[in-house]
């Protein structure tokens, strides 16, 4: 599930579950609602993702390049480690700022801690 909200200038998604081949279907319209909404940042938060596969990481990386080329930014929070590696290997990293400061309540624990 992805959920959106939005302030005057920051866009954030909410990403709980599955980032992944199954969840596809959804990631247009999505995509279209955040390109809409022309905020200058993007928030990503991914504490409650249980699994992302290429093709999350290719939904990441579209939202990042659009925001990019209106003179935006994304920024990952919460972010497991092996996401993150995902990210490395497609070598789309650098489109994203990576808030390594932010702490994921204990409803949504960072993945891959324990």
């Amino acid at each position: 599930m992805i959920e959106i909200a939005t302030s005057p200038a920051t866009t954030t998604l909410v990403v709980t579950g599955d980032l992944d081949l199954a969840e596809r279907d959804q990631f247009p319209e999505i995509a279209a609602r955040v390109v809409g909404l022309r905020r200058q940042l993007l928030v990503i938060d991914m504490c409650a993702v249980t699994f992302m596969d290429s093709t999350g990481a290719a939904f990441l990386i579209s939202l990042a390049d659009s925001g990019r080329k209106r003179g935006g930014a994304t920024v990952l929070r919460g972010t497991s480690d092996r996401d993150l590696f995902v990210l490395e290997v497609c070598g789309a990293l650098d489109l994203f700022r990576i808030d390594r400061t932010h702490r994921c309540t204990d409803e949504f624990p960072l993945q891959g801690t324990v």
